[in-house]
């Protein structure tokens, strides 16, 4: 082949490009018709509606929003475990030293001991109690014990059919630190 062969090739090239396009378009704006006409779609009309009614689009969803409270203890225990599973769940690059200054923070110096003890009997993170990190978690109050409160944290594994829950309950003291993260409720 030479350099003229090749380029009395490309205008060919784009010329059949230029009129696939022109089809493709001409063909997805004519075919739309009867093809909508054809997609079925489930909808829930009320038993009283006449034939003749028509039943709106639904509305897009609403944005989400997270709200919590200043010194609030649900809020805490909220903020705690997003940040630690982030820290924790960027399986790219996980940031042991920010889950350590968490763990640091947040949990009473008593209760980070037996947490190490823990974790070095049963090979598992003792926050999370598992080895791996939950795709979701859900943090609920659970009421007041004495000077303290408990809050449910319930984490989900997994997602689908092959999702699992784990609830643990985490028992703060009042000055808001976590002194104990247990699978029963102490109520």
């Amino acid at each position: 082949m030479n350099r003229m062969s090749s380029a009395r090739r490309r205008p060919s090239n784009l010329r059949v490009a230029a009129a696939g396009l022109v089809l493709a378009v001409g063909l997805g704006v004519s075919a739309q018709g009867p093809a909508q006409a054809f997609v079925h779609t489930a909808v829930k009309v009320p038993a009283a509606a006449s034939e003749s009614a028509t039943v709106a689009k639904p509305a897009a969803a609403a944005p989400k929003s997270v709200s919590g409270t200043s010194g609030h203890v649900v809020t805490r225990v909220a903020d705690f475990y997003g940040a630690y599973i982030d820290a924790k769940g960027d399986y790219e690059n996980p940031d042991a030293a920010l889950a350590r200054a968490l763990r640091a923070h947040y949990l009473t110096p008593d209760f980070a001991k037996r947490l190490a003890a823990w974790e070095k009997e049963n090979g598992a993170d003792g926050v999370l109690r598992a080895q791996n990190v939950p795709t979701r978690w859900t943090v609920t109050d659970n009421g007041t014990l004495g000077h303290a409160h408990e809050v449910t944290v319930t984490l989900t594994f997994g997602s689908g059919r092959n999702a699992q829950e784990t609830k643990l309950f985490v028992l703060v003291e009042r000055y808001n630190h976590i002194s104990d993260i247990a699978t029963k409720s102490a109520h």
